[in-house]
């Protein structure tokens, strides 16, 4: 009974770290679920550190699954996004770098980096572990770690802001934006994009949704004024997912959440998810508190 509760304990945080090795609630589970088995199979009297053992454990499997993965989203039809949770789902949210790391944004990001590299920023940033025990679990040296935390840092910082938004910054910048949408005023919603701006819509081969990042503001422009031509955007709202505010509605009937990333301050990215399979968690969220 007490490996039973030892391991509730530490569930919502092995969730957490799962998720953002993965960018899927799904594969975290997964992955927990496995911990799990693998938990009830040891000699509890041999493990000093449940936390550390446990840690291990998910790191390895979601590592596994990650390099697994990978080569299944190269063949996803369209951009891969990953999927969106409650923001109570993910897991603890104690520190900003708890934070920043779930937003959906980072974990788009960090689909640039190799499995390890993304093993070690996670563990490193965002649960704080020392550079040996992210080694041990890894399996690289010490040095490599560091090496691969920096090389992490590096390409997840290019092209975004030095400085993170304040959430109510992030709000109200969503806010003018869905006001800009529902109005169909596309002057407005141009002043609002960044030069640089990129969109990826992510359909999954679910439903209909360009199979290409857009990039810069006259094509973002452009797309976003064709559907405003031939969708009604009334059924916006302002939702959050991940930590931080989302937009959830509707698209030729079909549910739609969509993300920003800010740069500059001004919309950097834009990150909409369509696929339904993806929008489960949210949309039940949704209408238990509607």
């Amino acid at each position: 009974m007490q490996n039973v509760e030892e391991f509730e304990v530490h569930r919502p945080m092995l969730l957490g770290l799962a998720y953002r090795l993965l960018g899927s609630m799904w594969d975290a589970e997964d992955v927990v679920q496995e911990a799990w088995i693998r938990w009830q199979a040891v000699d509890q009297d041999e493990i000093k550190e449940p936390r550390a053992f446990l840690v291990t454990i998910v790191s390895r499997l979601a590592l596994d699954q990650l390099r697994s993965a990978r080569v299944k989203r190269e063949a996803y039809t369209g951009p891969w996004l990953p999927e969106p949770v409650p923001t109570e789902q993910a897991g603890p949210l104690d520190t900003v770098e708890l934070r920043d790391t779930v937003s959906l944004a980072t974990l788009h990001l960090m689909e640039r980096l190799t499995p390890p590299e993304r093993a070690v920023f996670v563990l490193r940033v965002a649960f704080d572990l020392p550079y040996p025990e992210i080694a041990e679990i890894v399996g690289v040296t010490q040095a490599n770690a560091r090496q691969m935390h920096h090389r992490a840092s590096v390409r997840l910082a290019e092209g975004r802001d030095r400085f993170t938004p304040t959430n109510e910054e992030h709000t109200e910048l969503l806010r003018r934006f869905m006001d800009a949408a529902s109005g169909g005023d596309l002057e407005a919603l141009t002043g609002l994009l960044h030069d640089d701006v990129v969109m990826w819509n992510d359909g999954g081969g679910k439903v209909r949704a360009a199979l290409n990042p857009i990039f810069g503001r006259a094509k973002v422009t452009a797309f976003l004024g064709g559907l405003l031509a031939k969708y009604l955007f009334a059924q916006m709202h302002l939702g959050e997912a991940n930590g931080q505010p989302a937009v959830l509605t509707k698209v030729a009937g079909n549910d739609q959440l969509i993300a920003i990333e800010i740069r500059d301050g001004k919309i950097g990215g834009i990150l909409s998810v369509l696929n339904p399979d993806k929008l489960i968690r949210v949309r039940e969220t949704s209408q238990e508190t509607s």
